[in-house]
C-alpha cells in the first residue's frame, strides 16, 4: 500500500466532477493489475492518447484538446491499494490540474464494480470547459461511454483497445441484462 501526503491539486468543492462506475465480470484483483498497467489506460479511454511510466508512482499524460491542441500533464500515484484503489494527482506546472481515484470493489468471485472518480480543472476554467463541450470533448460522457466499451470488450475477451469501433450505450445491452453503471 502506497500512500503520500500531499496538497490537492483540485479540492473537494473546486473545479469539475465526473463519477461513473460499471461492473465488469473480471475479479478484483486482475482488473486492479489490469489498470495499473498505465499504458492501458490510454487504450481503454479514447479521450486519452498515450500515458508514458515515469517511475512507479510518476507518469505522463497527453490528451488531445479542441482544435487539434494537446493537453499534457504528469502526475502522480498518492494512493495504491492491492486489488482496491489507484489514487493520482497531476504535478505541479500541469496543462489541466486533475485528481482522480479508480476503485474495485469484489461483487462475486469473477465480478467487480469498477468506479472511476475524476476531478479536473480545464484550462480556461467554465469558459475552456464549453469550449471543449462545443468540439465533442465531455469528459463525462467519454468516460461513461469508455466504461461501458470496456466492459463489452472483457465480456468478448478481447483485450481492450480504443480503437475498436463499437458505440457503447444503455440502448446496446438487451432488456434482460442492463447495464450496471451509473453517473453521479
Amino acid at each position: 500500500m502506497t500512500t503520500r501526503d500531499t496538497e490537492p491539486v483540485v479540492g473537494p468543492g473546486q473545479g469539475y466532477r465526473v463519477e461513473h462506475e460499471i461492473v465488469v465480470p473480471v475479479a478484483a484483483p486482475e482488473l486492479y493489475r489490469m489498470w495499473h498497467d498505465l499504458s492501458l489506460i490510454g487504450r481503454i479511454f479514447r479521450h486519452v492518447e498515450r500515458v508514458d511510466q515515469l517511475s512507479e508512482t510518476r507518469s505522463h499524460w497527453v490528451v488531445p484538446g479542441p482544435l487539434g491542441t494537446k493537453v499534457e500533464w504528469d502526475a502522480e500515484i498518492i494512493n495504491d491499494v492491492e486489488s482496491e484503489l489507484i489514487a493520482w494527482q497531476s504535478l505541479p506546472g500541469a496543462d489541466v490540474d486533475t485528481a482522480g481515484s479508480v476503485h474495485f470493489h469484489a461483487c462475486g468471485p469473477k465480478s467487480t464494480t469498477v468506479r472511476v472518480v475524476l476531478r479536473y480543472e480545464p484550462p480556461g476554467g467554465a469558459i475552456g470547459a464549453a469550449v471543449a463541450a462545443l468540439f465533442g470533448v465531455d469528459p463525462n460522457t467519454t468516460i461513461a461511454e469508455d466504461l461501458l466499451r470496456f466492459r463489452r470488450q472483457i465480456q468478448r475477451g478481447e483485450v481492450p483497445n480504443k480503437d475498436v469501433v463499437d458505440v457503447a450505450s444503455e440502448d446496446s445491452f438487451p432488456a434482460s441484462d442492463p447495464p450496471a453503471w451509473s453517473s453521479r
